[in-house]
């Protein structure tokens, strides 16, 4: 994931001395608010001239045409319009270069980017946009896996409240680009908090209920009706490798992964039709608790001998409610 840095958000140095410590611990890109004033572009002019970092541009304005003739003297390498503020439909010029982005506060439906879906990406808001230091709303972790679901090909930038917790967990959920502000200028250094924003052992007070994928979007077969076409279907269009089977009332039975289907058929190839649906099932699968914050679900991981692709996530009742896969934070660590 890359850390987009919120240049104003230090308001201590001159901003020829933030660009320059940005630069120098190599931050990813250079995040510049505008709030409806065109004289940002002397600034972006300015940064040009010291360095040569992408510049991530959030434009706040109900007149967006009258930033068009600016951005083609001073293209940027991503842009993005809010979406709330827009009074008519945006449509920008072709000639205009650059990542085109729509962003949106926590309160608005992912929705509104159906009518921007040629656009490379959303910036969703997860604070206040354009003031810094709030907190991030966990309401927000839903909307990221709706966009997901409903634009598997866009990338997913993320503005507000990003400290080393809510960055994880971002990272699990194959989220870009985080935008960071205070958390970035407020911490001893800036290398310090990029450190924090990137590493792995994580404290949290955020629970796994907060982000998992509910029981709802997971790919699952009922025990009632569990056959082995039902579960190499479920398997294969759930596009995550696994299946749960859990029963009427959503206890949990077992976990049924493609490794466990290749076993079973290497155990039984000289007579395949004697395989049950039971022979594909893991019964004692690892799983997680709903309760516990990222910090113990590290620790637990942590503890598995092998290595971790996926978990269903249980209450003390042994009902599922959801499950916490891992490949997007995989693909972002290689």
């Amino acid at each position: 994931m890359k850390i987009s840095a919120s240049i104003y958000s230090d308001k201590n140095r001159g901003l020829e001395a933030v660009i320059a410590d940005l630069a120098a611990h190599q931050v990813e890109l250079l995040h510049v608010d505008c709030n409806d004033d065109v004289a940002v572009f002397d600034d972006i002019k300015r940064i040009r001239s010291w360095c040569s970092l992408p510049i991530d541009l959030h434009i706040i304005t109900d007149q967006p045409a009258k930033f068009f003739p600016l951005l083609l003297e001073t293209p940027v390498d991503y842009l993005t319009f809010q979406f709330e503020n827009l009074s008519e439909p945006l449509v920008i010029p072709k000639e205009i270069t650059g990542k085109k982005g729509l962003a949106i506060t926590t309160h608005t439906s992912v929705a509104a980017f159906d009518s921007y879906s040629w656009f490379d990406f959303i910036l969703i808001m997860a604070t206040i946009p354009g003031q810094s230091g709030g907190l991030f709303d966990k309401h927000n972790f839903s909307k990221i896996r709706s966009f997901r679901n409903r634009y598997p090909s866009k990338s997913i930038h993320v503005d507000g409240g990003v400290n080393a917790e809510v960055s994880f967990i971002l990272r699990n959920m194959g989220v870009s680009t985080s935008v960071s502000g205070s958390y970035l200028f407020n911490a001893p250094s800036i290398g310090q908090a990029l450190m924090n924003l990137t590493k792995r052992d994580i404290e949290s007070q955020f629970m796994v209920s907060d982000f998992m994928t509910p029981l709802q979007e997971a790919p699952f077969v009922r025990e009632s009706s569990c056959t082995k076409k039902s579960i190499l279907e479920t398997v294969e269009n759930g596009n995550l490798g696994f299946c749960l089977v859990i029963d009427e009332l959503n206890k949990l039975i077992g976990i049924v992964s493609s490794a466990d289907i290749r076993k079973a058929l290497l155990r039984k190839i000289d007579d395949p039709q004697t395989i049950t649906p039971s022979d594909f099932m893991n019964r004692k699968p690892r799983t997680l608790y709903t309760h516990y914050t990222v910090y113990e679900m590290l620790q637990d991981i942590k503890k598995c001998p092998f290595s971790v692709m996926y978990l269903p996530v249980i209450d003390e009742n042994q009902t599922v409610h959801g499950i916490v896969n891992f490949v997007h934070l995989i693909k972002g660590e290689l």
